[in-house]
């Protein structure tokens, strides 16, 4: 009998894309803030407590360092599914950031934020896979690149809150610390409230079609269904991480991870610890100049968005990389006494910079098939954060060692080596412009 269900993914937009749009985005938010509020409470901390530049920088990256277990999410995700762990991460996520409250042992506070990473690790790799095989297929790429938007509200609001957030005494980092715990909630109860549906790409790769089929008529209508080929498709072994690095999919898994990986090294580097580099900057009153480059930063994901849907993702990749090393030298090599021209130029860095992260979402998602996305994805992210840690880790020390431009410098030489990757081996994933070929 000849199938005549529609494909789902060419379905019009549904009330169910909608709540998993926003599940995943107040995850967005509330991952944004958890990274962003650590440096402006480590920076109060320092006030209260004994922390030297090595605990400050090593529990700073701790969110960073436990996002690298990504790789370990989406492998449990490709087998697992992804309901479940997306119902009770933020609820653990909450857990861990009020403990933070009750602990200035250096080394728990180090392994409460690394926990924390591993909860945001769930929401980054199995939140976006759910997203991207739900989404009809013409509004998944926008959707992904637009996720950066709510993740840099969420990473901005965290700095305000660290400025706003007083009268706690000594007390008071712990309470920025803690702070993270409101969006997850949040996040949580909608999760709950909201009853995520499970994937049903997935249910098809575990050989569960009839349980699939339902749930998409359920939920889209009953003209709708899986594609031939994924009706057609055998249910998927157990997958190894050894497939990633086969010749199919070796050289997508390294520039997936490298490039994301020397992108964060300098976005995260700078953006937490902002309060300590704009201080070694004499950047006149640190909070204006840290709101003009948190602000720039919005400016820069929408613009980047609105870029994303106009060239290849290539040349998008590419020119960020340059450009925003090519800001850093102006820094470095302009004219120290003039406070516009440093705060211009440092804007325009944030805003170029930050324009690239709308690629984080889609492009590492779109380098992998159904098979091994959440495992790659979640490779890919966990590749990158050795390059978050690590710029979150170093920016304090090098800034204590050799100023503000040392810290530039690094960041700089690492910018110009991601593009270098990019020009020399990242592959075009936009479907405009692989079909133009």
């Amino acid at each position: 009998m000849e199938y005549t269900k529609k494909n789902y993914k060419k379905a019009p937009l549904k009330a169910v894309h909608f709540r998993v749009l926003f599940a995943i985005i107040l995850g967005q938010i509330a991952c944004g803030y958890a990274l962003g509020i650590s440096g402006t409470g480590l920076t109060q901390a320092q006030h209260y407590i004994t922390i030297n530049d090595f605990w400050v920088g090593l529990i700073g990256a701790g969110s960073l360092l436990g996002l690298m277990g990504s790789a370990l999410m989406g492998r449990i995700a490709d087998q697992f599914g992804r309901r479940r762990m997306l119902l009770v991460d933020m609820y653990l996520f909450a857990v861990f950031s009020l403990l933070q409250l009750v602990t200035t042992n250096l080394f728990l506070l180090f392994i409460l934020r690394l926990l924390i990473g591993l909860m945001i690790a769930i929401d980054y790799t199995v939140g976006n896979s759910l997203l991207v095989e739900w989404l009809p297929a013409k509004e998944s790429g926008k959707q992904q690149s637009q996720l950066i938007i709510y993740w840099t509200v969420g990473f901005i609001l965290s700095y305000i809150a660290g400025i706003m957030i007083s009268g706690f005494g000594s007390h008071n980092w712990q309470v920025i610390l803690a702070s993270s715990a409101v969006p997850g909630l949040i996040a949580g109860i909608f999760r709950s409230v909201s009853k995520l549906p499970a994937s049903p790409s997935w249910l098809a790769s575990q050989g569960e079609n009839k349980k699939a089929q339902k749930l998409i008529q359920k939920h889209i209508g009953k003209r709708w269904g899986l594609p031939l080929r994924l009706l057609k498709a055998k249910p998927v072994d157990n997958i190894s991480w050894t497939i990633l690095f086969s010749k199919k999919y070796r050289c997508r898994t390294l520039v997936g991870g490298l490039f994301y990986a020397c992108q964060a090294f300098a976005f995260f580097g700078i953006s937490i610890f902002l309060p300590i580099l704009l201080k070694s900057m004499h950047m006149g009153d640190s909070n204006l100049s840290g709101i003009i480059y948190n602000g720039c930063m919005m400016v820069g994901v929408l613009i980047g968005a609105w870029i994303f849907k106009r060239i290849s993702r290539r040349a998008f990749l590419i020119g960020t990389f340059f450009l925003s090393a090519l800001s850093l030298i102006g820094m470095i090599i302009g004219p120290q006494s003039s406070f516009g021209f440093q705060i211009g130029i440092f804007a325009l860095f944030s805003i170029i910079l930050s324009s690239g992260l709308t690629l984080d979402y889609p492009y590492p998602t779109e380098l992998f098939d159904i098979k091994v996305r959440a495992t790659g994805v979640g490779t890919c992210i966990t590749i990158s954060r050795i390059g978050a840690a690590s710029g979150t880790f170093l920016l304090p020390v090098l800034t204590n060692i050799g100023g503000a431009h040392l810290a530039m410098l690094v960041c700089t030489i690492v910018l110009i080596i991601g593009g270098l990757i990019c020009l020399l081996w990242a592959p075009e994933t936009s479907p405009r412009f692989v079909k133009s070929k």
